[in-house]
């Protein structure tokens, strides 16, 4: 009898989380589909504004129109973003970014010179943190992420900060590790070059708008009525006209655009987060079924013993009467 009351309790138990985990897919389906109509609202925008500036490297003597344009002869030391979550329970999402910049760190330990490279991350996020409690990095800033609604506030004083560390010499680049929506069932971990601005940077640190993409980078619109598309094999250069100047023009547009990317990654880091809570909510939900269905076949098993056993003792008693 013992034993069936602990079948019991556990069978209640599991219902018990089963049905927290069900709310919670169900609370994570309707964070995920807001959050995946804001990653499509502004993804065409971050698109196309980091094609802008990456088409400002196209011009001749490109580096001299801006600092923030201008690569570094070597480099010495990286800053990172990195895009975290604030809570557990969403899977791998945590863990396969931590994951990729390991990875990331380890193809890319010294510069040209053979010197070691030096990271650094600014994390915004509380999972963020276990990039320096597991994985020893050193944290230069913790930024609080915002659950309820994700704003371009938000991320405005990272994004000066790390450009104003590029610009007074700290960092010779600046990275962003973020998680690429690319549909519910599919996110996947990217660190992307954010400065200095650079399309034939040559790593592996381009993130779906880049060298490999190439989004908007095909074509040239000629004076006309047509649009002709030329490949960049072509040898097109680009050169472009400021007003009032390159300096004016250059110090108001490039921040803001960088500003673009990074609520950008911010955005698709959202939705990867919630569509892989829903996942998981949803696996541990059919898992809990699976488990309660077991245990209730174990149950009636031990109850059908237990009563053979009473009938067989009964029945033996009887005998013995007789």
């Amino acid at each position: 009898m013992s034993n069936t009351k602990e079948i019991q309790r556990r069978i209640k138990s599991v219902t018990s989380t089963g049905k927290i985990t069900k709310a919670m897919e169900m609370v994570s389906a309707a964070k995920m589909r807001r959050a995946v109509e804001a990653v499509l609202k502004t993804r065409s925008y971050a698109n196309l504004s980091w094609t802008t500036i990456l088409n400002l490297t196209k011009s001749p003597n490109y580096h001299e129109l801006h600092p923030l344009l201008s690569p570094r002869a070597e480099v010495k030391k990286v800053a990172i973003i990195m895009f975290a979550a604030n809570r557990g329970l969403c899977g791998s999402f945590n863990s396969a970014l931590l994951n990729k910049i390991q990875d990331s760190i380890n193809k890319h330990q010294t510069n040209s010179l053979g010197e070691p490279l030096e990271h650094e991350f600014i994390v915004f996020g509380k999972k963020g943190l276990a990039v320096g409690s597991r994985l020893g990095h050193k944290i230069i800033a913790d930024f609080i992420k915002n659950d309820a609604n994700a704003r371009v506030a938000d991320i405005s004083p990272m994004a000066k900060m790390a450009t104003a560390d590029f610009l007074a010499g700290r960092y010779d680049k600046v990275l962003v590790a973020y998680t690429d929506f690319v549909n519910a069932a599919v996110q996947v971990p990217r660190i992307k070059q954010l400065l200095p601005i650079d399309l034939d940077a040559q790593d592996d640190h381009l993130g779906v708008v880049g060298k490999n993409a190439k989004v908007g980078l095909d074509k040239e619109y000629i004076k006309g009525k047509e649009t002709k598309y030329l490949k960049d094999e072509a040898g097109l250069t680009y050169d472009f006209t400021y007003e009032p100047g390159p300096a004016e023009v250059l110090d108001k547009m490039i921040p803001r655009l960088l500003e673009a990317q990074l609520f950008q990654a911010l955005l698709e880091s959202n939705a990867s987060e919630h569509s892989s809570r829903m996942a998981t909510m949803h696996q541990a939900n059919e898992s809990a079924k699976d488990l309660v269905n077991e245990l209730t076949l174990y149950y009636n098993k031990v109850r059908q013993a237990g009563i053979t056993s009473e009938i067989a003792e009964i029945a033996a008693g009887a005998n013995a009467l007789k």
